[in-house]
């Protein structure tokens, strides 16, 4: 269920999800801001390079934007900040999420209700008759979904949603596992997304490291070279930010973009691996190689980086 509240000046909503358990009722709160989804793309994180790759994808008259990550690793805001971008009078968006959870004025959001038969495919193929120029899907949960958002891709409109994978690279071979043609894959999918969001240093009282662990730098591959004329920086930790030392959150990405020799691997169900190699090839950072850029900017920690990435089985994947 939905819970709204008035906190301070602004709107809180809550999403309950509540099982009964042997030790009495186990209940969840996930916590929605309307603002966090208000940030626009300069507000997600990226570094300049990124940022102007981002802005091009978005542009395309057509295709399959995909983005990809664990729950909770925004994927949701970076598709808002993507169509709130795109949000014209000249522009007809049509979104289909399951819930919907935040209300955008110029966009035509319809809510998945499995209970009434009204699933993503049935919205998605309702969508193609309303003249769309932009489609949100909340998720490709399957082939059915897949294949659809494919059809629109191939006839001429945007179409961006979510996966979850733990890479860019994943996106193709998870698509091609759920039983969607290879050729339809390769030939329909624009650009893939994969982030995770990392903790940024509190500005209050932030300070250089002056023994940053040697450990967790050469674990993230950071080397001395690397260091020369900057500084690691930390929080202290004060009221500001509860002495956590960190105060707010941005995202680390990696972009990677379909050209000739992806699809043909995506053609050929090359593997993760043999997909990431040839991205990387071509000019592809990974959410490793973010991650230490940000380190190195002074924006978050090596601790930081390392907790998500190893948390999420990216460094074992990169080195």
């Amino acid at each position: 269920g939905r819970i709204k509240m008035m906190i301070g000046n602004g709107q809180i909503d809550f999403r309950v999800s509540s099982c009964p358990a042997y030790h009495g009722e186990s209940v969840v709160l996930r916590i929605l801001r309307p603002d966090s989804v208000k940030v626009g793309i300069t507000g997600l994180g990226f570094e300049q390079d990124d940022y102007d790759i981002f802005q091009a994808v978005i542009r395309q008259p057509n295709g399959i934007f995909l983005v990809t990550g664990p729950t909770g690793s925004g994927k949701t805001t970076t598709l808002y900040a993507a169509l709130q971008e795109l949000n014209r009078p000249d522009k007809k968006i049509i979104t289909a999420e399951d819930p919907v959870e935040y209300n955008f004025t110029g966009m035509n959001q319809c809510q998945v209700r499995e209970e009434i038969g009204l699933s993503f495919a049935r919205i998605l193929r309702a969508m193609l008759r309303q003249a769309p120029n932009i489609i949100l899907v909340g998720e490709i949960r399957d082939r059915e979904v897949g294949e659809v958002a494919i059809q629109a891709a191939l006839t001429g409109h945007l179409v961006f949603s979510t996966l979850h994978t733990n890479d860019a690279p994943s996106a193709i071979t998870r698509l091609i596992d759920m039983g969607i043609k290879p050729f339809l894959v390769a030939s329909s999918i624009q650009a893939i997304l994969a982030q995770r969001l990392i903790r940024v240093i509190c500005n209050e009282c932030k300070e250089i490291d002056p023994s940053p662990d040697r450990f967790v730098l050469k674990l993230l591959g950071i080397r001395d070279e690397d260091l020369v004329g900057k500084h690691i920086y930390r929080g202290a930790g004060c009221k500001r930010c509860s002495g956590t030392g960190y105060r707010g959150r941005q995202g680390i990405f990696e972009i990677m973009i379909m050209n000739n020799e992806l699809r043909e691997l995506a053609f050929n169900r090359g593997s993760a691996s043999q997909i990431r190699a040839a991205a990387r090839r071509t000019g592809m950072r990974g959410l490793l190689d973010d991650g230490k850029r940000k380190i190195l900017r002074g924006m978050t920690t090596p601790e930081e980086v390392a907790r998500i990435t190893q948390m999420e089985g990216v460094i074992a994947d990169e080195d």
